[in-house]
């Protein structure tokens, strides 16, 4: 009869020598990048010592180590996939309020007490993210193609824009949707050489495409400006009311047609609102097209191909529909970023956008909405909070992302519920 093994709680000893061993490793990661910091100010540069937060680090590795090894066992890692996903099926039937709640914390956002510009800065950004992981999500999650070079239809509709707007004088209302047609009429040029690619030859071809509309915008200077780009992008009105404290005469301003005190911030709101309207509306316009023919199509798609040709759906137009829409609304999101920074050039559209906005998805879960939220707070918050490691802010950045890929390779959320189900025998009329 074999012995009754020992309760985990009772190895003291080895716990210890376990969670030393961890903090031990942990002080000779941090005391070289963590303890010493260079500072420039008025004496000159100098030297300056932070063992204090090597210390504090080194005690949380310990006591981490230790009841990780007391709840889980020395020498196993814990399983934070069967957590999130009990988490996940605990908190499943309670969806709808926790989106509710998020929409509502969104909207209230910019009247809470803690927000500040910088605050509703940063949220624009993560709603621009969010907005693109979505439309990647089109592309990738539904319909299976792995796109590197979808940056090129953020540049194609933030051009689109800059150029009507700078050369014709239309408005943003107007260049929105002509900026979204133009990428969605890219999404189809690029869709048509690629249609017998799949895989890692779909993926080389489409960083291609990327890679030759930013050397086409830096080299085609007549037109985009070249490196120096477009200055001077026209700001979005309140449906003709500018947000300036002296309009032009005959014009109202959007203070005087509401009799407000006029604020700088007036602006950076209407741009949150605006982002956040139009993150919405690719949000309720994928789940809703995921519930048409189509969207049956690209999940068809994704799943096998073969089996889609067999059971009579086009590779071809389902796959051109997926880049297109998913470029139409790329190009939306260009058009924001471009009137919200007012100058636009090459270096805002480089393959390491592409790669951010594919990071989205991927960490979030290919196909899930919510999980693109999660990923887009993530990637975008993270570097932020970092500013004070500035050196290390991209090695935080690239740790984060391989202790989430070795946790979870599928995504945050990964789980891929298919749109519609066959009806059972005993179930059918």
């Amino acid at each position: 009869m074999p012995a009754a093994q020992a309760p985990a709680y009772s190895n003291w000893p080895r716990r210890l020598k376990d969670a030393a061993a961890a903090a031990t490793i942990a002080f000779l990661l941090a005391f070289p990048l963590v303890g010493f910091r260079i500072v420039d100010d008025v004496v000159g540069l100098r030297t300056e010592t932070r063992f204090a937060w090597v210390a504090i680090g080194v005690i949380a590795v310990f006591i981490g180590r230790l009841v990780i090894s007391t709840f889980v066992g020395v020498g196993a890692r814990p399983q934070p996939i069967n957590m999130l996903a009990r988490m996940g099926a605990r908190l499943k039937p309670y969806r709808k309020f926790f989106v509710g709640a998020a929409l509502s914390f969104a909207v209230a956002l910019p009247f809470l007490p803690f927000a500040s510009r910088y605050t509703i800065d940063v949220a624009t950004t993560v709603l621009i993210y969010v907005m693109l992981g979505w439309g990647l999500n089109i592309v990738v999650g539904l319909a299976g193609l792995l796109d590197l070079g979808y940056v090129a239809f953020y540049a194609v509709g933030s051009y689109s824009y800059a150029l009507l707007a700078l050369h014709f004088g239309l408005s943003f209302w107007w260049c929105l949707p002509l900026a979204g047609l133009f990428a969605a009429a890219a999404g189809v040029v690029l869709g048509f050489p690629v249609l017998r690619l799949r895989g890692d030859y779909l993926a080389i071809v489409t960083l291609g495409f990327g890679e030759m509309v930013h050397i086409a915008l830096v080299n085609w200077q007549t037109l985009t400006g070249g490196p120096s780009g477009l200055a001077g992008v026209p700001r979005p009105s309140f449906f003709g009311a500018p947000f300036t404290a002296e309009p032009p005469a005959g014009v109202t301003a959007f203070h005087q047609l509401f009799g407000i005190e006029y604020a700088a911030s007036q602006r950076v709101v209407f741009l949150y609102f605006l982002i956040l309207a139009l993150a919405l509306l690719t949000n309720v316009f994928t789940l809703r097209i995921r519930k048409l023919p189509v969207g049956r199509a690209w999940e068809a798609l994704r799943e096998d191909e073969i089996a889609c040709r067999a059971l009579g759906i086009s590779p071809r137009n389902t796959k051109l529909t997926a880049f297109a829409v998913g470029a139409m609304f790329g190009g939306f999101a260009g058009a924001f970023f471009a009137t919200r920074q007012g100058f636009i050039s090459p270096e805002s559209f480089t393959f390491i956008e592409s790669a951010t906005i594919l990071a989205i998805v991927v960490l979030g879960g290919m196909g899930s909405q919510i999980g693109v939220v999660i990923a887009a707070l993530f990637l975008v918050l993270v570097p932020e909070i970092g500013r004070e490691f500035a050196q290390f802010r991209m090695l935080l950045f690239g740790a984060a992302m391989v202790l989430i890929m070795a946790w979870r390779p599928r995504g945050l959320l990964a789980w891929r519920a298919p749109t519609l189900r066959l009806a059972r025998a005993a179930e059918r009329p």
